[in-house]
């Protein structure tokens, strides 16, 4: 049973093109994807994003939990302030990354991704010995992304909460398209800038549709899925499920700049020997030489035709007219400018190791 969004009938209204994803019929493409990535670069878009998951932790130990499951160190959260971080399992893997937004010092806002949110919220249930009240908000919620340079003019006339000097991951409630406490973050998954503006069901489509028309002077469009992974492949952002999963190492992924052994959490002190010990994969961007394009799951191998790794995530990069991907490899390989090949249809493809993100 395939689970709708808030918007779901008005994106097919929009003549959208609508696929499964994560339990949910999603929006993939509008106009297309390179004319929807486009936008996003150059002007602004916006993307329902609702299939996301949030919880809502809250009482005098909120932070004592979130410091148990959490690779990132939430203790230096203040109020208005975002974390990245993830999930570690018992076993070395990652559960799923997910953002700490702390409203107070006793109540925080989990967003986890859409196909693990009940993954996680059982996860997190079992080591609430903390007595913590948690509330799975994840149903009543909807989610706008608003992305690209021209985000702060499409959205200004429409809220109280100065947009232009909010930093980079920090949110702020207040008054929005006539809808009073929203939430607005100035976080997204484009590196393009913009805010996420989250908002309950009920007011879904007036502050979907007060924003289409705030942003009409700015060329602002909807964007599908398409464009989504397409902008954060550029970006070199992980996607969970294809560059990391309950499988691959938090560190191997490049993402000991989010763990903190400052303190202790699941799997910490494994982690930790793990770090000492070195990895013998990392995940690497490279961008092809020769034509091709790279997908999940395609051996990487050396010149010789030895497997040296696997392919994670790849595209066409709109802005840059060329395939770029991630992958892991044997630490051997990682360095940038490294020669690598990619099997595609039994032939072995030319490739470059390069450092994302590949759009500056």
């Amino acid at each position: 049973m395939t689970k709708n969004t808030a918007l779901t009938n008005h994106h097919i209204s929009l003549g959208a093109k609508m696929v499964p994803f994560a339990g949910f019929d999603m929006p993939v493409q509008y106009s297309g994807i390179n004319d929807e990535h486009e936008t996003v670069r150059t002007k602004v878009g916006m993307f329902d994003v609702s299939h996301m998951g949030e919880f809502i932790l809250k009482g005098d130990n909120a932070l004592e939990l979130i410091q148990k499951i959490s690779s990132n160190d939430a203790a230096k959260l203040y109020d208005g302030k975002v974390q990245y971080g993830y999930i570690p399992n018992e076993t070395g893997g990652v559960v799923d990354d997910f953002l700490t937004y702390r409203i107070d010092e006793k109540t925080y806002l989990l967003v986890v991704n859409a196909s693990n949110i009940d993954k996680d919220w059982d996860w997190i249930s079992r080591y609430n010995t903390y007595g913590v009240d948690m509330k799975n908000i994840s149903d009543e919620t909807s989610l706008f992304a608003v992305q690209g340079p021209k985000a702060t003019d499409a959205l200004q006339s429409l809220t109280d909460i100065d947009l232009a000097p909010m930093e980079y991951y920090t949110f702020a409630k207040g008054s929005f398209a006539g809808v009073d406490n929203v939430l607005v973050s100035a976080t997204g998954y484009t590196g393009a800038g913009g805010f996420e503006i989250y908002v309950a069901n009920e007011h879904a489509q007036q502050v979907w549709d007060a924003i289409m028309e705030a942003g009409a002077a700015y060329g602002i469009k909807p964007i599908g899925l398409g464009a989504r992974d397409t902008l954060r492949l550029e970006m070199g952002f992980c996607l969970y499920g294809n560059d990391i999963d309950d499988n691959t190492s938090p560190l191997a992924a490049g993402l000991g700049w989010v763990t903190k052994f400052t303190k202790d959490f699941v799997n910490s002190a494994n982690l930790k020997a793990e770090k000492e010990a070195g990895v013998k994969q990392k995940l690497v961007g490279f961008e092809m030489i020769d034509r091709g394009i790279p997908r999940h799951d395609y051996l990487i191998v050396n010149a010789e035709g030895k497997t040296i790794g696997r392919v994670t995530s790849g595209t066409q990069s709109p802005s840059l007219k060329k395939s770029v991907g991630l992958g892991y490899v044997d630490t051997a390989f990682a360095k940038e400018g490294t020669e690598i090949y990619i099997q595609i249809r039994n032939q072995s493809v030319k490739a470059v190791v390069k450092k994302p993100p590949f759009v500056k």
